[in-house]
């Protein structure tokens, strides 16, 4: 039996707004709450997301060097690897090395082609 149920993944960012814009555009969902300092990206409002919170001297990770480790790592799937490649880089994202890209607050993520158990991206 589950004690409980995730609600948000909460990432610190400097600039929440800034981060919660670049995922909302990367996964196709709206920002679902905002005051200012904690900012949510989710399907609906009553539903869980990704949440991006005011942390003014959150430091960028420099994955792949471990000076300063990843804090957060996300796997994002798509459907064509090459499209997502270079929607992102337009969005704002750092390339990192081969699939694992940075979002504006320095966040790594990874692409992962779309397993074949998972509907389409797209629809």
């Amino acid at each position: 039996m589950a004690i409980g149920r995730l609600h948000h993944t909460i990432v610190d960012a400097r600039d929440p707004q800034a981060c919660a814009e670049f995922w909302s555009e990367v996964l196709g969902q709206p920002i679902t709450f905002d005051d200012g300092d904690f900012v949510v990206v989710s399907a609906s409002t009553t539903s869980s997301g990704l949440a991006f919170q005011r942390a003014p001297d959150n430091a960028p990770s420099t994955w792949p060097d471990p000076e300063i480790p990843q804090q957060l790592h996300l796997d994002v799937m798509v459907d064509d690897l090459e499209a997502a490649r270079g929607h992102l880089v337009r969005l704002g994202a750092r390339h990192l090395a081969g699939d694992t890209y940075a979002d504006p607050a320095g966040h790594p993520f990874c692409l992962i082609r779309r397993p074949g158990w998972a509907p389409p991206v797209g629809g």
